[in-house]
C-alpha cells in the first residue's frame, strides 16, 4: 500500500483533485462525484457533503454581493434594469463559479478528519 503525504485541503479543493493523491479528478460532471479516483483509487464513498456547499456558497456571496450592489446603486444610482440585466447575472456567476471548488474542499475535509456516518445508540428505555 502506497503512503500518500498529506495534502493541503484548500488546495486539492480549489483544484477540483483527490484529496488523497491529489492528482486524480474528483468530479464526473460538473457537482457529481466520481465513485473513486482515476489516479490512486481512493473510494469517494465517505463524501457526503450535502446542501453544506451551496448554503454556504449562497451565504458568502450574499453577503459579498448585496455589499457591492449597494455601493453600486448607492454610486451609480442605475434603473432597476440594470440591475437584473447586470448585477443577477454578475450574482448567479459568482455562485456557479464557487460552488464546484467550495464542494471539492468540503470533500477533502471530510477525508482529512476521517469522516464517517453517524453511529446512534439508545441510552434509555425508549423503542423497546
Amino acid at each position: 500500500m502506497t503512503d500518500y503525504p498529506r495534502l493541503s485541503t484548500l488546495k486539492t479543493g480549489l483544484a477540483c483533485r483527490c484529496p488523497r493523491c491529489g492528482q486524480g479528478a474528483l468530479f464526473r460532471g460538473y457537482l457529481t462525484l466520481r465513485e473513486s479516483c482515476p489516479k490512486c483509487g481512493l473510494n469517494y464513498g465517505f463524501a457526503d457533503p450535502a446542501d453544506g456547499p451551496a448554503f454556504f456558497v449562497m451565504t458568502a456571496v450574499g453577503v459579498v454581493g448585496m455589499i457591492l450592489l449597494m455601493v453600486f446603486d448607492f454610486s451609480v444610482k442605475p434603473p432597476i434594469w440594470v440591475h437584473a440585466v447586470v448585477t443577477l447575472p454578475i450574482l448567479i456567476a459568482m455562485c456557479l463559479g464557487c460552488l464546484r471548488p467550495f464542494k471539492a474542499w468540503l470533500v477533502a475535509e471530510q477525508y482529512v478528519h476521517k469522516a464517517a456516518p453517524p453511529v446512534f445508540s439508545s441510552n434509555g428505555k425508549h423503542g423497546d
